[in-house]
């Protein structure tokens, strides 16, 4: 093992100097008018595990007008539930393109009232109108088609994916068979009885403390594969699939080609069990390989509390690596891909193992917030026991800072939170977090939503000369965002890989837009999509510090 480490982090690409400022991020919530939020999840004291997995939300443009819109999801509780009662209810917020959001939830149909926890983001019906899946806790999941005149129909009856009375947490939109239609993956967390945790096990004790129990000692669940059938509805194939398996407790979960076979595979973050990966046998069909990928546990063989997930190619190598966050006490995993689908954990020759330890991850995303061609990686953090405050314990609270993970460009990341803004010294008990740029500046902003609490708008200031380019992919034989298309941008003889995506991260959907830093460099050599039809383009002379389209059928354009 420590020749392959040594062997890849030897590795380097020689490239035009990237101007190195200081990545900056500034707390926008009230300026943007969005500090009316706040959250609600579960009982203060957090009785029982379900209360504390909190939720997410979604950057979704959802009227076409160039801007990202904000979808924040709100929660409930059980004694709300059990009355009947509605909870506060989700926001919708529209984008006013000069920095500054409007709520337009009332009569939007997205006003929910139920236990939201999750959220999905894509055109599932192909007909140019971003729409939404929510998952809920032990209310039944949505669907909701997007009108395209600013409101949004509940289908959930219709289109068959309700899926019951589950602890659901994230979701993804992705076209699983590459048929042209998007298919949906939801997760599953835990089975909740709580006449038994009550008569059985009223409470666990943690460091001395009374908390909730669980993840250990309660049953876990299955996951769902929601298959497209192109008129509207969907069909549950999940045990058809291979994906049946009610031993994991998932929580997060990423889609993405991560053998370079041209078909998008499954991995899963899931809580005290091991991680699921499952390789997409191109035939309708999954294989489970965790373990013997080598992502499935951490290097010495322990299952961890995987809570979020991403996977991004953060050393240039042409392969997408895995990043999951875990539990306080242990370390956020980061896996390299050494290609065929096996996986190295690499993260303390990463240089982050260590500063992971005295924080909880949740929401988590490769990103490359200073535009040097290096993808960062942002964590946002929270405790999950609010008793641990007054106890005391030395480096355990309840709120926690987010972190931020700088890539240095030689297999290294450095903790350079302190000094990234007063946007990055806000604690408060963080889980959800999506990506996007909704100022469309060329930089990427950060949405926290922290539970019990307001949310943080994070405004990305970073000061540098840094070029970028921002794609927007549109499919026609392939499903309409392009969700699955493999861009491979050349630059100074060093190739730069994404995927187009909205999931990852916790709970949550980020901008469908994919985004290149491109450092010093101010000539792209050459762009190549590869689409999930199987289509193949390729472009030169992409003009750089420009909002691009790119078209399946009509090839390339300047947006912005």
């Amino acid at each position: 093992m420590l020749g392959v480490i040594a062997l890849w982090l030897g590795i380097t690409a020689v490239r035009t100097p990237a101007e190195n400022g200081p990545i900056q991020f500034a707390d926008v919530t009230a300026r943007a008018g969005l500090s009316g939020y706040h959250n609600l999840f579960g009982s203060p004291e957090k009785r029982y595990i379900i209360e504390s997995t909190g939720n997410g939300a979604a950057w979704i443009d959802y009227d076409n007008d160039g801007c990202l819109d904000l979808f924040v999801l709100n929660g409930s509780t059980l004694e709300r539930q059990q009355k009947g009662e509605r909870g506060p209810g989700n926001r919708l917020y529209h984008n006013n393109c000069d920095g500054t959001f409007t709520d337009v939830t009332s009569g939007s149909g997205l006003e929910g009232g139920y236990w939201g926890s999750g959220v999905a983001a894509g055109d599932y019906d192909k007909d140019g109108f971003v729409d939404l899946y929510v998952t809920t806790i032990l209310e039944g999941n949505h669907l909701y088609r997007n009108n395209g005149n600013g409101t949004f129909t509940d289908v959930t009856a219709k289109a068959g994916v309700g899926g019951g009375r589950h602890v659901s947490v994230s979701a993804a939109f992705f076209d699983y068979d590459r048929d042209g239609h998007l298919d949906l993956f939801v997760t599953n967390y835990v089975q909740f009885d709580r006449a038994y945790l009550d008569r059985v096990s009223p409470y666990c004790l943690w460091k001395g403390l009374r908390v909730f129990c669980g993840p250990n000692g309660v049953a876990g669940d299955s996951n769902v594969l929601y298959h497209n059938n192109g008129d509207g509805t969907f069909t549950d194939v999940t045990k058809a699939a291979g994906l049946q398996n009610p031993e994991l407790k998932s929580l997060g979960v990423i889609t993405a080609d991560l053998d370079d076979d041209g078909w998008p595979d499954i991995y899963v973050a899931s809580d005290s069990t091991i991680n699921a990966l499952y390789r997409n046998r191109a035939n309708g069909t999954f294989e489970d390989v965790s373990l013997q990928s080598g992502a499935g546990y951490s290097q010495d063989g322990r299952a961890q509390s995987g809570m979020g997930v991403d996977a991004g190619d953060y050393d240039g190598d042409g392969r997408l690596d895995l990043f999951v966050t875990n539990f306080q006490d242990d370390y956020n995993t980061l896996y390299h891909n050494d290609g065929k689908l096996t996986f190295t954990d690499v993260t303390f020759a990463a240089k982050i193992g260590q500063v992971s330890f005295n924080h909880l991850g949740w929401g988590t995303g490769f990103e490359d917030f200073d535009n040097d061609g290096h993808l960062d990686i942002f964590v946002a953090n929270g405790h999950v026991y609010p008793q641990v405050d007054a106890a005391h314990l030395p480096q355990e609270t309840y709120a926690q800072r987010n972190q931020l993970l700088r890539n240095l460009g030689n297999g290294e990341f450095a903790d350079v939170t302190g000094t990234a803004g007063d946007g990055m010294q806000v604690v408060k008990s963080s889980r959800g977090a999506a990506f996007g740029d909704f100022d469309n500046d060329g930089q990427i902003d950060v949405v926290v939503i922290n539970i019990d609490n307001t949310l943080t708008l994070l405004h990305n200031t970073t000061r540098n000369r840094n070029h970028w380019l921002t794609l927007r992919t549109i499919g026609s034989r392939s499903n309409r965002d392009g969700i699955g298309a493999r861009l491979r941008l050349r630059v100074d003889g060093r190739v730069e890989v994404r995927e187009v995506k909205t999931c990852g991260s916790f709970a949550s959907a980020s901008d469908p837009r994919v985004h290149f830093g491109l450092g010093a460099t101010r000539t792209i050599e050459r762009l190549e999509v590869s689409w999930p039809s199987g289509t193949k383009q390729t472009f030169t002379n992409v003009p750089i510090d420009h909002f691009v389209v790119i078209d399946e059928e009509k090839g390339l354009r300047v947006e912005r």
